[in-house]
């Protein structure tokens, strides 16, 4: 098992931002992905954490990542407009988008936008919390690089593609939801795979077809939809809705983040943003928001549970624990962060062996 070591979030954001600025790319937008894999780790959302940062320089180095995109906004339609991401890290292009969604929105009651030649934008989440950040309610979509089979297939079609919501609340936490098509985040296997881990049954296929607790051999083969055939079939409105409607790559043609370095992904994003308050006012809203709240929390409780919770909520409190705690950090996900800090003359921080509440 690997051993863990706790980490302020600010010194792992400023770690990530330096590293990514000697790439080429500006303060702004290294500062911004930097922000957005920290708040995965915040979050719990380990998967789409700095465990990412190899393997995004990578693709930065090889040249299938775009430092220093020219991303261009075109509007389309009444309240419609389209991105186009010019290969950047997928951070950058999403950002824009959701702010011109919300732009779109604060105009004609509802903002979509879609994007084209982008890359994997990390935590769907990030773009929730944009939009109630904003004051608006929210829906992200994406797709991704082949990961799971079309219902009664072996071979990876689909992607993982998650869909993200936000709908802000008034004075209890809003509801913010993030879930790919797969059983398990294909981005969870691989971390796993990367600490020698083993994973449940039932979660995916080998590349022969056959189920496997193996994280390693899991992720070189396939990944099981969950709830069988319909989670197939949302993950197919996925890719027609941000691959196929966008422009971007879709049908199985997004390249892999982790193994393929012909050329760019030209992963497709489709961003709604929209008013809370089109059908009544915003304090009414926030009230039925918070009736909706107060209803989950005096609902009866199945056994062994303590608490039902909103969407979010777990997460958001793992965020507040972490900022107090530190962010927990495997060996084997530091030791690559060391080499890659090393490569480029970025000292990474060194961390305490407990969490700070208790090495205080």
């Amino acid at each position: 098992m690997s051993e863990v070591r706790y980490f302020r979030s600010e010194d792992l954001g400023d770690f990530a931002k330096r590293i990514f600025s000697t790439t080429g790319m500006s303060a702004e937008h290294a500062g911004q992905i930097a922000n957005g894999l920290v708040r995965a780790n915040l979050r719990g959302i380990d998967s789409h954490g700095v465990s990412r940062i190899p393997m995004y320089l990578e693709r930065l180095r090889v040249g299938l990542v775009n430092p220093r995109p020219d991303i261009k906004i075109k509007h389309v339609a009444g309240a419609v407009s389209e991105v186009d991401g010019d290969n950047a890290m997928g951070f950058i292009p999403s950002h824009v988008a959701m702010d011109e969604a919300i732009r779109l929105a604060s105009q004609s009651g509802i903002g979509l936008v879609g994007v084209h030649r982008s890359t994997h934008f990390g935590m769907g989440a990030l773009y929730a919390l944009q939009a109630i950040d904003a004051g608006y309610i929210s829906m992200i979509f994406t797709n991704s690089s082949p990961a799971i089979a079309m219902w009664g297939g072996r071979s990876a079609f689909l992607g993982a593609s998650p869909i993200a919501a936000g709908i802000p609340a008034g004075k209890h936490p809003p509801y913010v939801m993030d879930m790919a098509m797969t059983v398990i985040a294909r981005g969870k296997i691989r971390l796993a795979a990367m600490r020698g881990e083993s994973i449940a049954e039932g979660l995916a296929l080998d590349v022969d077809g056959n189920t496997t607790t193996d994280a390693s051999k899991a992720f070189e083969g396939v990944c099981l939809p969950f709830g069988g055939v319909k989670g197939s079939v949302l993950a197919t409105l996925m890719d027609l809705m941000s691959g196929t409607l966008t422009g971007a790559n879709h049908a199985g043609d997004v390249k892999s983040l982790y193994f393929d370095h012909s050329e760019p992904q030209n992963v497709g994003h489709l961003f709604f943003a929209i008013k809370p308050d089109l059908f009544m006012s915003l304090s009414d809203f926030e009230g039925r928001m918070d009736e909706y709240y107060g209803r989950i929390k005096s609902m009866p409780r199945a056994a062994g549970v303590d608490e039902v919770m909103m969407p979010g909520e777990p997460e958001q409190r793992r965020e507040d624990q972490r900022r107090r705690t530190g962010i927990p950090v495997t060996d084997n996900v530091i030791s690559d962060l060391i080499a890659e800090g090393t490569r480029v003359n970025v000292l990474f921080p060194e961390g305490e062996p407990k969490a700070f509440t208790e090495a205080a």
